[in-house]
């Protein structure tokens, strides 16, 4: 019934007025003054409230919350099919950021660099809901280019985002180690210090001192989610002394489902389950791998309007189908092996994760990105194909290679060697190469879906 937007809205907002054929009733602008032509004041507004609670009407602090009811709507990804608006409860909420406070050990006196865009519900419960309910700071970060900047200049010891900033950020520390010719001296600097952590002491931010002062000085935990961490950036983060940790989960579980901690981690797992979650693999194969369920307070009441689809998420058991593929060890890490929906299933049975040949594409220098996907012969033979998008000029930088001839050639070398370290029914046999951009959310995850219907329609 009400809404709140800037002013570079207006002119919808009027549009809507005018029509007369939503439900909202109240219009407040973040920009004006005061009330104008029926459109309310955000300011006034928040006057307003304060001097009805000077005068002791108490009753927003004594509303009764119903703690069942939708909440808030957030809308999926769309990664692998058409985004859907998931229905969370204040109990779902209020569960996982009690769970997340069991797991990154962040106080008031932490500030936080904020990334990512609030709709997503990675930021909104780790975020934002998770750091005011323990009184931290907020900074918000100016863009992807400034983040150094803002680690400076805000004094940050801890973020959230997604795995592709820390992947850019751990390249360019690299790069510049590499520049100013230390990169020996910090290979020999892990070494000690890595020796050194063995019997419990740590010295990598004595070691590593220059490198922690470029970002802030007081930098410490970073926390990845969204999309699957390489593990090679989160080993690099970890050898100069910041804690990388990597969490799960949906829209639909609000999100997180399990989380490492800066003590309890392995590489490549995303860590263990939350206290008030339980899950299982579903089916499991003959490596254990099967589909992940979950279960417990944070998962969704369902979709909104979109009766089919819940059901085809939810079963009848409270169970929630996440739609990847997993499997649990002994101690109760949990692997993602990649999108059930993705998975490219060969004509011999036999599955191949695309996650896992992006992964290893991606970490070729003059790649920028890749989306490996399959495709279907008039006989009926699937093939394992790729579209890269390549970075011309770092590509004539590092290798002397001009002309698209000549980087399909140098780059179909380059698939042809992660093919050699998988088994042949994985091998890649296709290739597309672009300078443009994949298809991604605002989170930057590849969509699929989108990416698929492209490469098909040319």
């Amino acid at each position: 019934e009400a809404i709140f937007y800037s002013s570079k809205y207006n002119d919808v907002m009027d549009h809507l007025r005018n029509k007369k054929n939503t439900n909202l009733k109240y219009f407040i602008s973040m920009d004006l003054e005061q009330n104008t032509n029926g459109i309310y004041a955000q300011k006034s507004l928040v006057e307003k409230g304060k001097k009805l609670l000077a005068e002791g009407n108490k009753k927003f602090l004594e509303a009764k919350i119903n703690p069942d009811k939708m909440g808030i709507m957030l809308f999926t990804s769309g990664t692998t099919a058409m985004s859907k608006a998931v229905m969370l409860s204040h109990k779902n909420l209020v569960t996982n950021m009690m769970d997340i406070h069991t797991r990154f050990g962040m106080s008031y006196e932490d500030r936080l660099l904020s990334f990512l865009p609030l709709h997503h519900v990675f930021e909104c419960t780790v975020g934002f809901l998770y750091v005011v309910s323990i009184g931290a700071c907020i900074c918000f970060c100016d863009g992807v280019k400034h983040i150094a900047d803002n680690l400076k200049e805000y004094k940050i010891t801890a973020m959230i985002s997604v795995p592709a900033v820390y992947e850019v950020m751990y390249r360019k520390v690299m790069k510049t180690i590499e520049k100013k010719g230390k990169l020996e001296a910090a290979q020999k600097g892990i070494k000690i210090s890595q020796t050194l952590l063995k019997v419990g002491i740590d010295v990598r931010k004595k070691v590593f001192k220059e490198v922690h002062d470029n970002l802030g000085g007081e930098f410490k935990i970073a926390v990845a989610g969204g999309a699957p961490l390489d593990v090679e950036t989160q080993k690099g983060f970890n050898n100069l002394g910041i804690n990388l940790i990597q969490g799960y989960g949906l829209t639909e579980s609000s999100p997180v489902i399990a989380a490492e901690t800066p003590k309890e981690k392995r590489l490549g797992a995303i860590g263990k389950k939350f206290p008030s979650v339980e899950v299982k693999i579903e089916n499991p194969d003959d490596e254990g791998v099967g589909e992940l369920l979950a279960k417990g307070p944070s998962i969704m009441l369902g979709y909104y309007e979109n009766e089919e689809a819940t059901k085809e998420a939810l079963d009848k058991n409270g169970w929630l189908h996440t739609g990847d593929l997993a499997r649990i060890d002994k101690d109760g890490y949990i692997y993602i092996a990649g999108r059930k929906k993705s998975v490219i299933v060969l004509n011999n049975g036999k599955n191949v994760y695309p996650e896992e040949l992006e992964n290893l594409l991606n970490k070729v220098e003059g790649i920028k990105e890749s989306f490996v996907y399959e495709k279907k012969d008039e006989d009926g033979d699937v093939k394992v194909c790729t579209k890269l998008v390549y970075d011309k000029d770092l590509i004539n930088e590092l290798y002397n290679i001009e002309g698209e001839e000549n980087i399909r050639e140098f780059l179909w070398q380059k698939v042809k060697e992660v093919n050699n370290l998988m088994p042949k029914y994985k091998y890649i046999r296709e290739m597309i190469i672009t300078e443009e951009e994949l298809i991604k959310t605002t989170t930057l995850k590849i969509k699929r879906h989108e990416e698929i219907k492209k490469i098909l329609s040319k």
